[in-house]
């Protein structure tokens, strides 16, 4: 890595993540080892550790650090989970939880997004992601569920987590039920300008909701999420 991006990167873990809320020690080793500069536009680089979003094309954006960071701790992860993620956009978010945890499943609308965030995490050797282009808002389509089902061994046919990383009016339906019991979903709630995070645990086939803070996100696009 290039001093300049290790100064900032290590700039953006004391001060951005650390001098907050950010204290998990995994979240943390591990947004100090992904090299952010990796999902960015070229355009971009020199801000890579800047605490703020980027954009990465078709109407879409990078998630600023501590966000990323704070999403992560808030799914509160094992090595044993296995997540799913609503929004693959740079790939970025998807790295850092395929450090954390034993699968990560992720969904992308946009069909340039995913092959390109396909594209960095290969060259990273990530091997752990499962990657769909897809409407998001109705979860992992049903016949992926059932090929992955038959590739893993023991693997039940929902997720432990699930993340969704753009805003959405509520919780879409499809995927709450895609939640396993005592499962977590973390997701920014509300109206296309401003959104309430939220971490939301299934018990009993009841949902809890939890605020965490003020959030803005672009758009889930879907049947389940906002329109065009």
């Amino acid at each position: 890595m290039e001093d300049r991006f290790v100064k900032a990167q290590e700039r953006m873990i004391s001060r951005d993540l650390r001098g907050r809320d950010i204290t998990d020690p995994d979240v943390l080793r591990v947004m100090g080892q992904i090299r952010r500069e990796e999902f960015v536009l070229q355009a971009y680089e020199s801000q890579a550790y800047a605490d703020g979003p980027l954009p990465i094309g078709m109407g879409q954006t990078i998630s600023q650090p501590y966000i990323v960071a704070l999403m992560t701790q808030e799914l509160h992860l094992n090595p044993d989970c296995t997540v799913l993620e609503i929004g693959t956009g740079s790939g970025y978010q998807t790295a850092v939880l395929s450090k954390l945890v034993k699968k990560v499943f992720t969904i992308e609308r946009f069909g340039q997004l995913s092959e390109s965030a396909q594209a960095t995490l290969g060259r990273l050797g990530i091997d752990n992601v499962e990657f769909c282009i897809d409407d998001g808002s109705c979860g992992w389509p049903r016949q992926k569920l059932d090929d992955a089902l038959e590739r893993m061994v023991k693997w039940k046919p929902c997720f432990d987590r699930i993340i969704i990383t753009a805003a959405v009016p509520k919780i879409p339906e499809p995927v709450v039920k895609q939640l396993a019991q005592g499962g977590l979903i973390i997701a920014p709630i509300g109206t296309p300008g401003v959104q309430k995070l939220i971490v939301a645990e299934k018990k009993t086939e009841r949902i809890t909701k939890r605020f965490v803070c003020d959030v803005r996100f672009v758009k889930l696009l879907g049947e389940y999420g906002f329109e065009e």
